[in-house]
């Protein structure tokens, strides 16, 4: 007969075999990638076999939305599972900015990983900061390898400026080669030293942004006159391809070290797509809050715990993408800093309806001002005071308004938003610097 000693020691050994394992974390961010640009969302011109891949094996959601329409506030929210307004990061920051980024104070889901015992690392585009002690480094990622800035040159990696940015930690470097195929050698490197512990790996690639540069012209070296060229089938269609080709070897690197299946991958993208772009069926792109400027993909896959080839119409923003990474690890925001994420785990997996809640975006420059709410099907948008109404399931393309039919709901709406703009003149953030 065993001693209460013995039985209690059995006990605790059972209980701690059967915990399961944390789950790893991959977040894939792409860079104004249009919403039809994948083939599991439509593109006929474009291979994406191993994106696709994510789709059948996990959850493609059709009503996702990027946190703001450029590339910095999406990415604040995303990092920080809060609306960038909080932080005064409403627009991107521009070529230069020094002194300004998101702060060290504020919390990130790579601190919260690195804090719950992750091994965190971060190769790809920033866009937070342009100086290193605002960086990836000083917001929980034990390893940073890329660019600080909006965009650079794929093979020079100088922004349209001619200032050098790319990154080793917090150390300036010189890197030869393709920007995409480094940052996936990076990544792999990482998952070689690392896939033995729970890890958070964030790729967020900076292509298909411009400069639009193909993989292997090494020649095709980009400076101002140049900066903005190029072509869909000859430019574009390559450089996404070639982010997919990255992902297809990650995903390869995951499964050799048996690690694939107990990974939450979340993929995603900063903003609807620019000019190269499909945004279809949306209107308009990047840069404005129309559809086509903040509808973008996303896809989750983590199986045993995500269906299979699921395909769902809950609404969300990145900031919901943080928060369901969380909600997968068990990790709880500071309750000084709590999420303006929700969780999708509990829709995504059928155990709860899907819900609404009212979205809010803004645009506040000199040159362009528009306000946007979407609850439910309903689409509000007020672009230089013009306000209309939007019926999305009938008018995803957003061709027909019909404020003048429901003035009410339209009342209501803009009145939803302007309590939002209130609750964040409580807490005003930083002067916005543009």
């Amino acid at each position: 007969m065993w001693s209460r000693r013995q039985f209690l020691r059995a006990a605790s050994v059972s209980a701690f075999a059967q915990a399961p394992p944390k789950p790893n974390v991959l977040l894939i961010l792409i860079d104004d990638m249009g919403y039809a640009d994948l083939g599991c969302y439509g593109a006929k011109d474009i291979a994406t076999p191993h994106i696709d891949r994510l789709a059948r094996e996990g959850v493609r959601l059709t009503d996702c939305y990027s946190n703001g329409p450029v590339c910095t506030p999406t990415r604040c929210g995303l990092m920080t599972g809060r609306y960038q307004q909080r932080f005064g990061l409403e627009w991107a920051l521009g070529p230069g900015v020094k002194g300004y980024g998101l702060q060290p104070h504020n919390n990130t889901i790579a601190r919260y990983l690195k804090q719950a015992g992750y091994k965190t690392g971060m190769f790809g585009k920033w866009h937070l900061g342009y100086e290193p002690e605002v960086g990836p480094n000083r917001h929980g990622f034990d390893e940073f390898y890329g660019l600080l800035s909006g965009n650079v040159d794929h093979y020079s990696h100088k922004e349209i400026n001619n200032e050098d940015d790319w990154y080793e930690n917090l150390t300036p470097v010189k890197a030869p080669g393709y920007s995409t195929e480094l940052i996936r050698d990076r990544a792999l490197q990482f998952l070689d030293a690392n896939a033995a512990s729970p890890f958070f790996l964030y790729l967020p690639f900076n292509s298909v942004h411009w400069p639009f540069q193909a993989p292997g012209r090494p020649n095709d070296v980009r400076l101002r006159p140049t900066w903005f060229d190029g072509t869909r089938a000859n430019d574009y269609k390559p450089m996404l391809e070639s982010i997919d080709s990255a992902i297809g070897q990650v995903l390869a690197k995951l499964e050799a070290k048996g690690v694939l299946d107990n990974t939450l991958i979340v993929f995603t993208n900063d903003n609807g797509g620019e000019r190269l772009s499909d945004n279809t069926p949306f209107f308009h792109h990047k840069a404005t809050l129309w559809e086509g400027g903040i509808r973008v993909p996303a896809i989750l896959r983590w199986p045993g715990h995500l269906p299979k080839g699921k395909v769902s119409a809950q609404p969300a923003m990145s900031m919901d993408l943080t928060a369901t990474i969380a909600g997968a690890c068990g990790l709880k925001p500071d309750p000084a800093q709590p999420f303006d994420g929700q969780s999708l785990l509990p829709v995504l997996q059928g155990k709860a309806p899907i819900f609404e809640r009212p979205f809010f975006w803004r645009i506040n420059r000199a040159d362009r001002k528009q306000r946007a709410v979407r609850k439910g099907k309903w689409k509000w948008i007020n672009d230089a005071g013009f306000k209309q109404l939007y019926d999305l399931a009938k008018d995803p393309g957003e061709r027909n308004d019909i404020a003048y039919e429901h003035p009410q709901l339209a009342h209501e709406l803009e009145k939803l938003y302007d309590e939002w703009e209130a609750m964040l003149k409580q807490n005003p953030p930083p002067k916005v610097i543009a």
